[in-house]
């Protein structure tokens, strides 16, 4: 046994080998020279890439190509040419995360090869200056449906290079069989060798580290025919694409990418470089398919009011909401969202009264909704109402008339292509009715949020209701947070909802309010829904109160001042001409951070940092620009700068 494992091993050595010695068949460059992506072609004919990041090999030769129903792209393929496509120069707006404003550019090539039947696959790569896209493009027109059976997309590193990697949850798994969600933990700085937890391998964004560059794993773009992917490794630490479970689909719906000619897969998208530009990068947007609405007027972000957050299902009750309501217009809070069972314990009636209330207080409402059918044994409702597109319109009317703003859709199957369909028609409906979206129990957005821009957030993410359920998460809230940052809110909105300020029942919190306090800064989401209830801002002072009036949900510009993935964060996020900086140390230990605020060009800055209790937090001015500051475990602040208009600040938001 000894000895065949040992020839097992020297296979794969030689299959490595193979690659790295291949043909070189193309170059490209990023802009600015630093990024290459060399692509060869080995005597197997089969089809590989390798990227280099300055003088570090960060992909080792790593292999392409694709399986289809009727034909095979992965070997025996002969290279048939080679064009380069003019510099791409894209400028785009988005309606939630880092950047308002957005400019891309990236030198562009497509490698296009044929296979033995004579049939041709363009591989279309793009480089930019934070990373580097791929996707796989079939031409030509067809009435048979093709189906795309794998894709054998390869990432190989170095084999010093350490990962963040979440686990993907087992399909029909979990509470009501409503797994996957992309609600587990992220795995710190582990071996890639690490063994998958499940047999549905790791989702995206994955984080990777090699010496001193980092590369984030995502992927963009897919038509709503394409099934959403993640990524799978093996006993040698080799990464690849791998399809969603079958299980993962809509009611008799398919979990393979099926179409008819021509035929695109996504971008699988790596953001490479400093710890910096990886997570300023805009990239999962910047590959997304352009903006498909042409009315987005009704797309407003803001912060919402919810009571399920500590109040849970109980709460979800006629007076408790006008309560809410009151409480969203005390703090100049735009939305608040009505959860679960409201059609059962409030109804459309009282729903109508309401939303006319809520008007009235300059207030606006959203309202839950069960994506499911069959496909899960939820009872939450309203259930199997938006099934199908008669279904939807009439909802969607209703609720229009209503005056009502926006839905969160909950308890999605997974990542079949049937599902990502069903996302879309639902995103197009909703639109059709000025409604807003917020996705939840569901799959990683991968910019679709600048598709339909009525998609203001999504859930994928182990968030706080986990925090409020078990006290072993609730211990390493800080080290998760600190994580999010650098992994799964890089490119996607993220309805973490953030932020309590006081007691959690059965739960004995660890992060004080200072830390608290930071997380809507250092979460994006285009609607953000805040846990804190009003008895407990009752208890808050009006230094914190004060920023809680103002705080903004979509951004300018973002910069990352310092941090480590897991450990701490420093952040800054601009707002107009006011900056907003948020820290949390996620580490045992205290640690002192060097703070340079030159950047912001302020006339007045508050610092809410935390007091001598939990949810104690002391406001002071700061009259430097430089100065440290000592953050105790499990703790934060925030920094709220106020700048003069003008030019400098401005400028952007005329783009």
């Amino acid at each position: 046994m000894h000895f065949v494992n040992q020839i097992g091993l020297l296979f794969a050595a030689l299959v490595i080998t193979t690659v790295a010695q291949a043909t070189e068949v193309a170059t490209i460059h990023s802009p600015d020279q630093q990024l290459a992506v060399l692509v060869d072609l080995d005597e197997q004919g089969q089809l590989s890439y390798q990227v280099q990041s300055g003088s570090d090999k960060v992909i080792e030769p790593s292999l392409l190509g694709i399986t289809l129903n009727n034909t095979d792209f992965t070997k025996k393929l002969r290279l048939l040419a080679v064009k380069q496509q003019p510099t791409v120069n894209d400028s785009y707006q988005l309606f939630t995360g880092k950047q308002q404003f957005v400019d891309y550019q990236a030198n562009s090539t497509v490698v296009s090869v044929t296979n033995q039947q004579h049939e041709t696959l363009n591989v279309r790569f793009q480089v930019s200056n934070d990373g580097v896209a791929f996707r796989y493009e079939l031409d030509g027109e067809s009435s048979d449906t093709r189906v795309v059976m794998s894709e054998q997309t390869g990432f190989n590193f170095p084999s010093e290079t350490v990962a963040w990697l979440q686990p993907k949850a087992q399909a029909q798994s979990g509470w009501m069989n409503t797994n996957p969600s992309y609600e587990e933990e992220y795995l710190q700085a582990t071996a890639l060798t690490t063994p998958a937890i499940t047999n549905n391998g790791w989702v995206y964004p994955a984080l990777f580290k090699h010496q001193e560059q980092y590369i984030l794993i995502s992927e963009a773009g897919g038509e709503d025919y394409y099934s959403g992917t993640n990524l799978t490794n093996n006993s040698q630490g080799q990464f690849k694409v791998r399809f969603p479970d079958q299980r993962e689909v809509t009611s008799n719906g398919g979990y393979l990418p099926e179409h008819t000619l021509p035929l695109l897969s996504p971008w699988r998208l790596l953001a490479i470089g400093t710890l910096q530009t990886v997570t300023e990068s805009t990239l999962g947007t910047d590959l997304a398919r352009p903006n498909q609405l042409t009315n987005t007027d009704f797309v407003k972000p803001g912060i919402a009011a919810w009571s399920w957050g500590l109040l849970k299902d109980d709460f979800t009750t006629f007076p408790v909401q006008k309560q809410f309501i009151d409480y969203a217009a005390d703090m100049h809070w735009q939305y608040v969202l009505i959860d679960a069972d409201w059609d059962q314990k409030i109804g459309w009636e009282k729903m109508q009264q309401l939303a006319a209330y809520a008007k009235q207080k300059n207030v606006d409402l959203w309202v839950w909704y069960n994506s499911s059918g069959a496909w899960n044994n939820t009872v939450y409702s309203p259930k199997s109402a938006l099934l199908t597109r008669a279904d939807r319109i009439k909802h969607f009317a209703k609720l229009q008339a209503m005056g009502i703003k926006g839905i969160k859709v909950d308890f999605f199957p997974g990542d079949g292509s049937s599902v990502m369909a069903y996302y879309e028609a639902m995103l197009k409906d909703a639109a059709a009715h000025q409604l807003m979206v917020n996705f939840h129990g569901t799959t990683l957005p991968r910019g679709l949020q600048r598709t339909y821009p009525n998609l203001m957030t999504s859930e994928a993410v182990k968030g706080f209701e986990m925090i409020s359920f078990f006290q072993a998460f609730a211990d390493k809230e800080a080290q998760h947070a600190a994580t999010l940052v650098f992994t799964r809110n890089v490119f996607d909105p993220m309805d973490f909802t953030p932020m309590v300020l006081g007691d959690i029942p059965n739960i004995e919190r660890k992060t004080n309010n200072a830390f608290e306090l930071a997380l809507p800064i250092l979460f994006t989401s285009g609607i953000q829904h805040l846990v804190t209830t009003p008895e407990q801002m009752t208890k808050v002072s009006e230094p914190v109160k004060a920023y809680l009036k103002s705080l903004p949900t979509l951004w300018d510009e973002t910069r990352l001042l310092q941090g480590s993935p897991g450990k701490h964060v420093v952040m800054a996020r601009r707002s107009r001409c006011n900056w907003y900086v948020a820290a949390i140390n996620a580490q045992d230990k205290a640690i002192t951070l060097d703070i340079d605020l030159s950047f912001s060009n302020f006339s007045s800055a508050q610092l809410l940092s935390a007091g001598k209790k939990l949810t104690q937090v002391e406001a002071q001015q700061l009259n430097s620009k430089l100065f440290s500051i000592k953050l105790n475990p499990n703790s934060g602040f925030v920094i709220i700068t106020k700048g003069d208009n003008n030019n400098e600040c401005t400028t952007s938001l005329a783009h």
